[in-house]
């Protein structure tokens, strides 16, 4: 067990809708900066945002204190990406590396491009459909460099520890021999997301090949140093919220009350009173519609 929970405010699908994080004493807190990066020698800690087959776009709020999960929002919409066929929502269980940063004032020198100005993205292949807001911890197996409208959005390719299967993911290669075509079409789905929005496909860096676990765990490094200057206010977060808990040298550590004040002050918890569809692509199509 990891320790921590999570807590839903308002009803799922809708605008005020927020997945708060708690610590083992039942304390609200930062998945983005009070969940440590590291679970464990070489395995890293993982929030959820999107469980794998769903299609509502979940994700760290970087610029909402505390940084509840919540469904991202264009033009006044809640967002959902398509069924890109063939495949039916997110392929894999897509979550965040917490104490992570992809600083939009840092261009990367592996692809050209800047940061994307938000935690490092993680797609788990494991078997388990992982539950929104949970945080599982994993083991890195490779990356793969996108450039996305001229970002830098690198994605992590990791598999949950507590995988039945584990234990026989070392590295990329093994995900190409155990899990044929996977990674093929994670390409395919990161490529062509977008299109059906309107959006030109997103490009990537090394012509689409995925880096190994030494260059990925390189990457999440650096990541996590950026995080800790933007944390300890030694570079411009333009807009994120800083606030947490647990970070001794940060200028935005708060205290337990302080976070609970911010969560006091709305919608109450979601119990029996929220209703869910249990249709999900016929709810996708009414929002989409």
């Amino acid at each position: 067990m990891s320790g921590f929970s999570s807590e839903e405010r308002a009803a799922p699908f809708t605008l005020e809708y927020r997945v708060f994080l708690k610590n083992e004493k039942g304390q609200y807190i930062s998945p983005f900066h009070d969940v440590p990066i590291y679970a464990d020698k070489n395995v890293f800690h993982m929030v959820v945002e999107v469980p794998r087959w769903s299609n509502a776009k979940m994700e760290i709020a970087t610029k909402d204190p505390l940084n509840p999960i919540k469904q991202d929002v264009k033009k006044g919409k809640l967002r959902y990406v398509a069924n890109l066929f063939p495949y039916k929502g997110y392929i894999w269980n897509y979550g965040a590396i917490p104490q992570t940063w992809e600083d939009p004032g840092h261009n990367d020198k592996h692809t050209g491009c800047c940061g994307d100005n938000d935690p490092i993205d993680v797609c788990e292949i494991g078997s388990k459909v992982c539950a929104r807001g949970e945080i599982i911890r994993v083991k890195v197996l490779g990356i793969l460099a996108m450039i996305d409208e001229g970002e830098t959005d690198w994605k992590v390719i990791a598999i949950n520890v507590d995988d039945p299967d584990a234990a026989n993911y070392n590295d990329i290669n093994d995900v190409k021999r155990l899990k044929p075509g996977y990674l093929e079409a994670t390409v395919d789905w990161f490529r062509r997301y977008k299109v059906p929005d309107g959006k030109p496909e997103n490009q990537f860096a090394f012509n689409a090949e995925f880096k190994d676990k030494d260059f990925a765990i390189d990457i999440i490094k650096s990541t996590h140093d950026h995080w800790r200057a933007l944390v300890t206010k030694k570079t411009d977060g333009k807009g994120i919220s800083c606030m947490n808990t647990t970070v001794s040298e940060s200028p935005f550590k708060c205290d337990p009350d302080a976070a609970k004040a911010i969560v006091d002050a709305l919608p109450p918890p979601c119990e029996s009173a929220c209703t869910v569809p249990t249709d999900v692509d016929k709810w996708f199509h009414h929002q989409k519609n």
